[in-house]
């Protein structure tokens, strides 16, 4: 496939139609020379081939700088199938849906804070459970929880646990209407009936950090941003809920392939007809679980004002700059036909043009961010109209492993990494020293090199740079 502009030199790879003999469409990598020899190194480009052998994919599929080997899909990958004769697969999605991102804002600066750093960030920890089947005092009902499922945030705005201003900076204003709580099995509410307001384990987390660095003056006015102001950085997904509901429908799916003659490289991609009862159904399922982690992020929201305003004060009021989703699959129209958009382990992108952007936003683009690892910067971009033309309108969601978890516990113990992270002033409450090893950010891509990547490419461009000081992990 033909590189789009001069300016996209040696920063796309692409991979032919002709690479082998069951392509349907050709492949692209984002990335510079360095993380093309880091991405090389797994699965991940087999993974990204066997995509695009999916029927219904349409024109590309698509590895962000961040890619890395995943289930079926690559974690990275974006992909489109047409919704009238393509699929849907769960492994396009993964198995924490919705996954995502939000940023808060406040107004007081690292004088302020410091003080009470230690204070706030173990306070942060001891209010908001953490780690693999940490549930919460929050306990739903039954009807309780299918409304979460059903509604989304919109139930939290009933309870005021959330505010109208809060939706409309939040993807999809918190809720996707297609989602049906019966297509949720009763084993998949199980696991998620008291998790919502957690932390779920591995590369989640939540981060008191400080912007440290105006990269676009007039993007960071729009958004409300200014060097040295203290944010707080939410990192997670749907918990047990989703991951029940992905085990749920990739096993259905498994056994309907051939009964619609779908034969696939990988066993892992299964996948229906999007049309057929089985696609209809996991969508419901996945739009439910997806508005169940929306409201997962919107009630830890609730629970850190609640901390930073017996903190601080109405000095310590937060506000929500917006919130993003990365393992989601959308319906959206691309190249004059509707098509499902599978971004698994990539967030949305969309520019000033785009009618999704919160009107606040259009004169900049939809709020985009990249997490680096612990002790690592994080970035705020902002979304580009182009990015629709490269990529379907996706970007990365952060730096992107570049070892094994087990790898990385072998190569440094956890807690002489909780011990270099304080000796760069980031405080960090996390009870396990295995998961901190897990986590290192050795064990990441450099986040300044993906974002480079994705500012030079056009998928997004940079507005502001953000410091770690303070870590709460499972």
């Amino acid at each position: 496939m033909a590189l789009e502009t001069a300016t996209l030199a040696g920063l796309a790879h692409d991979i032919p139609v002709t690479t082998r003999s069951d392509m349907r469409v050709p492949a692209r990598v984002y990335a510079d020379d360095v993380l093309w020899e880091q991405i090389s190194r797994d699965r991940s480009l087999d993974q990204l081939i066997n995509v695009t052998t999916l029927p219904g994919v349409t024109r590309c599929a698509y590895g962000m700088p961040d890619v890395h080997e995943g289930y079926g899909f690559p974690v990275g990958g974006v992909a489109a199938t047409r919704a009238a004769d393509g699929v849907i697969s769960p492994g396009g999605v993964g198995y924490d849906i919705n996954c995502g991102v939000r940023l808060l804002v406040s107004d007081l600066d690292v004088p302020a804070v410091q003080p009470r750093l230690h204070q706030l960030v173990h306070e942060l920890s001891r209010s908001i459970p953490s780690g693999t089947g940490r549930g919460t005092r929050l306990s739903l009902s039954e009807p309780e929880l299918d409304r979460v499922l059903a509604d989304g945030c919109r139930y939290l705005l009933e309870r005021e646990h959330a505010t109208l201003d809060d939706l409309e900076v939040t993807e999809a204003n918190g809720s996707l209407t297609r989602a049906d709580p019966a297509a949720v099995s009763a084993r998949a509410k199980s696991r998620g009936r008291d998790q919502l307001g957690t932390l779920g384990s591995g590369n989640h987390f939540l981060e008191v950090q400080v912007l440290d660095e105006v990269l676009d003056p007039a993007a960071a006015r729009i958004y409300g941003l200014a060097a040295g102001r203290v944010t707080v950085l939410v990192h997670t997904g749907s918990r047990g809920l989703g991951h029940q509901v992905c085990t749920d429908y990739v096993r259905l799916m498994d056994q309907v392939m051939p009964r619609y003659g779908i034969v696939l490289p990988d066993r892992e991609l299964a996948s229906a007809p999007f049309a057929s009862p089985e696609g209809q159904r996991y969508f419901a399922a996945m739009c439910a679980a997806a508005n169940f982690a929306w409201c997962n992020r919107q009630q830890i929201t609730y629970v850190v004002r609640d901390v930073f305003r017996r903190f601080f004060g109405d000095a310590g009021r937060l506000r929500l700059l917006y919130d993003v989703a990365h393992n989601m699959a959308k319906l959206e129209e691309h190249d004059g036909e509707l098509v499902c958009v599978h971004r698994k382990g990539a967030t949305r992108s969309f520019g000033p043009a785009h009618p999704e952007t919160p009107a606040r936003y259009r004169a900049a683009g939809q709020p985009v961010f990249i997490p680096g690892s612990m002790g690592t910067a994080s970035y705020v971009l902002a979304g580009t109209d182009a990015a629709l033309g490269l990529s379907f309108g996706s970007s990365c969601h952060g730096a992107g492993r570049a070892m094994s978890r087990h790898t990385a516990k072998r190569t440094k113990p956890g807690h002489e990494v909780r011990r270099e992270l304080e000796a760069q002033g980031i405080v960090v409450a996390c009870p396990s020293s295995g998961e901190l090893a897990e986590e290192a950010p050795f064990a990441y891509k450099d986040v300044d090199r993906v974002v480079d990547v994705v500012h030079r490419a056009g998928l997004a461009r940079k507005v502001a740079r953000l410091r770690p000081i303070g870590v709460v992990k499972g």
